[in-house]
């Protein structure tokens, strides 16, 4: 009896000991995520904002991958976590990838409720605090799918914050804590659009992994605006399957992986569990934030507005040029000089072609300028044809990925709009053609545009023979073996104008098959840049003039100071006798004797 009194008092103490370590344990994790807790900035267009996790839950199936029979109608925080495979989806009813329903859904039934899920680790000899945010839907520029987690933490050395890691896609970013907007220990997070890849800089995202859109023009959501809960044992954090549709039978989830819109891994799962597991070192693995990357950043960003500047500059000087011309010699019969057109003779060949060169420089702006494409024939993991893994146009810059298992996998990216520093260069050839009369004058300017032209096709060349300085580690995982993009890279930037490859697979007797080449739009663009210096070419050798000068009229300086002389000669005349008249009304007023 007196053992049993002895052992339920010894057990009622360590239960009061370790519960009340437990809260404090608890509290002290909740103050210290509050201290930290990340300042969210968002687009002035974004959908979908952190949402707790019970809304996909709730409306959602289970299903198994490859099957489309639901395995659970009705899931719930508790049941989910009886599924510790990857083999399961949560599949949201509200909608499907290829429409707005389930973004619908949820903005119908949002109520200013957000959450973000906080998470202190100190495995790693620091202290980690993480913070977790579930979207419910991803709508990103290179793929779409239901659910999205994202991550930010941040790393203590003792009590003393030393740096911070984004997640981003399938990677993220590093930084100093020195190098992170914050207001006070709030950490400020910027958020792309659709995506919700988080950056350090509201201008960020143009270079990048996946050129995201950026800013801080729409919702910010504080610590005081969000649900701050703390990850401990909530039962669905076991869950290994997906948070969102990923195929209804075996070809289909392959090619949901392909393309992106297969859901993704929770917390415990995301990148292999490495995020969850060893926070520290997955941040240590991700670029470190550069502070002349972001000098780079705020330019590319802020291009536009710089280059309507420049141009509208750039235009006044045009004009003024046009006008003292005008006020000079005329601007001629038809103004434009490249319109001078008539009979068969070099002057008008060179003013014809120059205009083709113009239509196919237009032309070439709506097509790839360059393009690296891959097929990929392994069990399992087919591409069912060539899929891009990057393309170079003028419209989205540079843009580089690889298919991977969980979607493409961003590699890389450079926005930078060349159509338009294109389409304005021609503009400016028109204007600045205007009311020219030598053929030798107008071809200079022919030519020069071509060069102009040109500039890109050899910037091409190139960024991809470069390509092959950069050391390259990542693998593409193919499920039962992996491929070095090193290899592939190489293989490229050895033969920038244009080849083909196949890599083989031998652990699961497969093949990849590589082409790379200029796209229609670069070879459209060499075209029009050859066209514009043959026109200029002619224009040269015709030495032609298209219109008399008509030389404006304006009297001469001799005759000028002829004139201004006579009537200085006739003033000076007239005074004597002025002064004659005086006298002599002077000696008229003398009285006589």
């Amino acid at each position: 009896m007196k053992h049993k009194i002895v052992f339920i008092t010894v057990a009622f103490l360590f239960s009061i000991f370790f519960g009340n370590f437990i809260e404090t344990t608890e509290a002290a994790d909740a103050e210290i995520a509050q201290q930290y807790a990340p300042i969210l900035y968002f687009v002035h267009d974004e959908t979908c904002f952190p949402v707790d996790v019970s809304y996909h839950i709730d409306n959602s199936y289970l299903y198994m991958v490859g099957s489309d029979q639901p395995v659970d109608i009705a899931p719930t925080n508790e049941s989910l976590a009886g599924y510790m495979s990857d083999e399961y989806y949560l599949d949201n009813q509200k909608g499907s990838v290829d429409d707005d329903g389930i973004i619908t859904d949820y903005r119908s039934s949002e109520l200013g409720s957000y959450t973000v899920y906080a998470r202190v680790d100190s495995s790693d000899g620091s202290t980690i605090i993480q913070y977790w945010m579930f979207y419910a839907f991803n709508k990103g520029i290179q793929n779409q799918h239901e659910g999205d987690w994202e991550m930010v933490q941040v790393v203590l050395s003792g009590s003393t914050p030393t740096e911070v890691m984004y997640s981003q896609h399938h990677g993220g970013q590093k930084a100093t804590w020195s190098q992170v907007e914050k207001d006070g220990d709030h950490m400020k997070v910027y958020v792309s659009r659709g995506s919700h890849a988080n950056y350090l800089r509201s201008f960020s995202g143009v270079v990048g992994l996946a050129n995201d859109i950026v800013g801080a023009g729409g919702k910010t959501l504080t610590s005081s605006d969000y649900t701050l809960e703390i990850l401990e044992d909530q039962p669905w954090l076991d869950y290994a399957g997906l948070w969102g549709w990923t195929g209804s039978n075996e070809e289909e989830a392959n090619q949901a992986s392909l393309s992106g819109q297969a859901g993704p891994s929770g917390p415990m799962f995301r990148e292999g569990g490495e995020m969850w597991s060893s926070p520290l070192g997955w941040g240590e693995s991700l670029l470190s934030a550069d502070d002349n990357i972001f000098l780079l950043e705020l330019f590319l960003y802020n291009f536009v507005m710089i280059f309507i500047i420049l141009t509208i500059v750039i235009l006044c000087v045009l004009v003024f040029r046009i006008y003292r011309r005008h006020k000079k010699t005329d601007l001629g019969p038809r103004i434009v000089s490249m319109l001078y057109i008539d009979g068969f003779n070099a002057k008008s060949l060179g003013n014809v072609l120059c205009i083709v060169g113009i239509i196919i420089a237009i032309f070439s702006l709506f097509y790839p300028w360059y393009v690296v494409s891959t097929d990929i024939g392994v069990s399992g993991y087919e591409t069912h044809g060539m899929a891009n893994m990057m393309t170079i146009d003028g419209i989205n810059g540079i843009q580089v990925q690889v298919p991977g298992l969980t979607g493409p996998i961003p590699m890389g990216s450079l926005s930078i709009p060349f159509s338009l520093l294109i389409a304005m260069s021609l503009v400016f050839l028109i204007i600045a053609s205007i009311g020219i009369a030598q053929s030798k004058k107008l071809g200079r300017k022919y030519i020069f545009r071509g060069i102009k032209l040109l500039v890109p096709v050899v910037l091409i060349v190139v960024i991809i023979m470069s390509l092959g300085m950069i050391p390259f580690e990542s693998m593409v995982d193919t499920g039962d073996a992996s491929v070095d993009i090193g290899e592939v890279i190489c293989a490229i930037s050895g033969s920038p104008f244009g080849g083909q490859k196949i890599v083989t697979v031998p652990e699961v007797d497969g093949q990849i098959e590589l082409q790379w080449g200029f796209g229609l739009g670069g070879y459209l663009l060499l075209v029009s840049a050859l066209i514009l210096i043959i026109s200029g070419g002619l224009e040269i050798f015709s030495n032609t003039e298209f219109f008399a000068v008509k030389t404006v009229e304006k009297p001469k300086k001799e005759e000028r100071k002829k004139s201004e002389g006579k009537t200085e000669k006739s003033e000076n005349e007239m005074q004597p006798l002025e002064n004659e008249v005086e006298e002599k009304d002077e000696s008229d007023e003398i009285p006589k004797k």
